[in-house]
């Protein structure tokens, strides 16, 4: 067990040092003006891929992909890519999470099947299924009211880094206090359909950049009383079709705009760029939390919305 942690410590090692070298390459490769970018989102081969590691490293740990394809493309003077360039590259992540718990998936519908046909709804699985139908409903549902009615929201000021900052301040106070007061000592520490509805309302949360998917829910998973492991497993299971919803539907609209064959390239680079590390981030985090507690991610989300902040009270960062 000691020497698969170590080795997957050595994976993200690797992932963190290839991000760096992406943002290290000469200014003048990076800096690419929109109008000789490759594709209509003013990203070039290289940003993409680095947009994809940035996305996969940040989907499932709690601390905000979002909020992170905002900002750190921002510092580093690519721009904003948008909200419909970033729900494209999730696609990334679920085919990630998807090939992780393709086995866990595989027992839950057949055992789902199994319980509707033998009307065994105490089953366990049939209980996993029903509360991550349950539990979508909610972001979906507040998601099409968005679209429909806020049309402007993709650059409202509910998007900009000074909102992304204290969102992420907020949740990193939330997840302290789940630490604090979530006794993680249920008897039977199996999600229930409850926990789905709780943790799928919790989840609405991260239509607000920085707010995190997998940081509320986890958290909602820890005031109920799970196990970390236990929580993060579920949420990473109830992530999937929320994230597949959302990333089809952008992808859709960003084929009917236009992309071009570039376009397709890039994002084609960023996907698969996003699943490699979206992979690797889920292992490391389900070992990590089995023997680790949150604080170190309590820390880094105050750290990181203090820092956006201090950065526009200085003028650094201009808070769009």
């Amino acid at each position: 067990m000691a020497l698969l942690q170590r080795q997957m410590l050595k994976l993200m090692v690797v992932g963190v040092a290839a991000f760096a070298a992406v943002i290290a390459i000469p200014i003048k490769v990076l800096s690419v003006q929109p109008n000789t970018a490759v594709d209509g989102s003013g990203m070039n081969l290289w940003q993409s891929f680095g947009l994809g590691i940035i996305q996969g490293l940040t989907e499932f740990l709690p601390i905000s992909s979002t909020a992170h394809l905002k900002v750190v493309p921002v510092v580093l003077g690519w721009g904003d890519p948008g909200i419909a360039y970033t729900a494209v590259i999730q696609l990334g992540s679920l085919a990630a999470v998807l090939w992780y718990f393709w086995k866990d998936l595989g027992q839950i519908v057949t055992g789902t099947i199994k319980a509707i046909a033998n009307s065994d709804y105490d089953s366990r699985e049939f209980g996993t299924a029903l509360g991550i139908f349950l539990g979508t409903i909610p972001i979906l549902f507040f998601g099409l009211l968005i679209k429909l009615f806020y049309p402007g929201y993709d650059n409202s000021p509910l998007r900009s880094l000074a909102a992304i900052a204290v969102y992420s301040i907020v949740m990193s106070c939330l997840l302290g206090l789940a630490e604090i007061f979530g006794k993680r000592k249920r008897k039977f520490n199996e999600p229930t359909v409850k926990d789905g509805i709780l943790m799928g309302l919790a989840q609405t949360l991260a239509l607000f950049p920085g707010v995190s998917r997998s940081g509320s829910t986890l958290t909602a998973g820890l005031f109920l009383g799970l196990q970390r492991a236990k929580a993060a497993r579920f949420s990473f299971l109830l992530s999937i079709p929320a994230i597949a919803i959302s990333g089809l539907v952008e992808l859709k609209d960003a084929l009917e705009a236009g992309l071009g064959n570039a376009g397709i390239l890039n994002l084609i680079v960023a996907v698969v760029s996003s699943a490699i590390f979206s992979y690797l981030a889920i292992a490391w985090l389900l070992r990590f939390l089995q023997t680790q507690d949150t604080w170190i991610f309590v820390w880094y989300r105050l750290a990181f919305g203090a820092a956006i902040l201090a950065a526009i009270g200085f003028g650094v960062l201009t808070n769009v």
